[in-house]
């Protein structure tokens, strides 16, 4: 019987590489299965597989991922709660030659700063934008957020989202997929291997489209957040695929 090797089981693309050098060696301080690690991740392999790291500017503001500079060896900017958009049109404008991108919660994005990235997407600025959505403000203590869904529970909604009294879920990715000043919207997740790949392929082409000036690139990744809903990590990735994918199809929302 003919000898199997693990290359003709395991697909290329699904090993384990080798860590990427932009990605530091701190131990992060998510929760565990929360989304985030995964992201950053995949920011530093894009960045170090386009050799940009030198080159590279990133601007968080308040939430979970404030502490990102912790783990992605980069230059850093640090903004007021949703100016990040703001900030980034500043260091991309007197720096043009950067790549310079924001990561953002969507209690930042889509709630405080909401007029800061829509303006900064309607002006076309050549930056990148990656949101991350869980629907829930996971760093002040499980608050409802602007994307939380209708009958979800947070610590603001204790007997769930109302219409009537909260209003509807903001799909703000789709509003900004309408503003001319765009050039690559999409919404990615990351909860198994092919979303991953995916995930990791917008991003690249979103950095690639900024450096190009083709204008803003917006990547909206679908995340869990296993404390603020109140579940394990595998149910977490359940309750997202089931309750989140249908409010937050995903895919590409706009591609010139």
């Amino acid at each position: 019987m003919a000898e199997i090797s693990i290359q003709d089981i395991v697909k290329p693309e699904n090993l384990v590489y080798e860590k990427a050098k932009v990605l530091t060696d701190n131990v992060m301080h998510y929760c565990p299965g929360c989304t985030h690690g995964v992201i950053h991740k995949l920011i530093a392999e894009v960045i170090d597989e386009m050799g940009i790291q030198e080159d590279t500017i990133g601007v968080s503001p308040v939430g979970c991922s404030v502490l990102a500079y912790n783990y992605l060896d980069i230059d850093w900017l640090q903004a007021a709660h949703g100016r990040a958009p703001a900030l980034a049109t500043a260091a991309k404008r007197l720096n043009p030659e950067k790549h310079v991108f924001t990561y953002q919660g969507d209690g930042d994005l889509a709630s405080i700063g909401t007029a800061e990235i829509m303006h900064a997407c309607n002006r076309g600025e050549n930056i990148v934008v990656i949101f991350v959505n869980n629907a829930i403000y996971g760093m002040t203590g499980g608050q409802m957020a602007p994307t939380t869904l209708i009958g979800q529970k947070t610590a603001t909604t204790p007997y769930g989202r109302s219409v009537e009294l909260n209003g509807h879920p903001l799909r703000i990715t789709e509003l900004i997929a309408q503003l001319p000043g765009t050039s690559f919207v999409t919404r990615q997740s990351a909860q198994t291997p092919a979303a991953v790949r995916k995930a990791k392929k917008a991003i690249r082409k979103a950095f690639e489209n900024a450096a190009a000036r083709k204008g803003t690139s917006f990547v909206e990744v679908v995340g869990t957040c296993n404390s603020g809903w109140k579940l394990s990590p595998v149910k977490s990735n359940q309750w997202m695929e089931e309750n989140m994918f249908p409010y937050y199809p995903l895919g590409d929302l706009k591609d010139e």
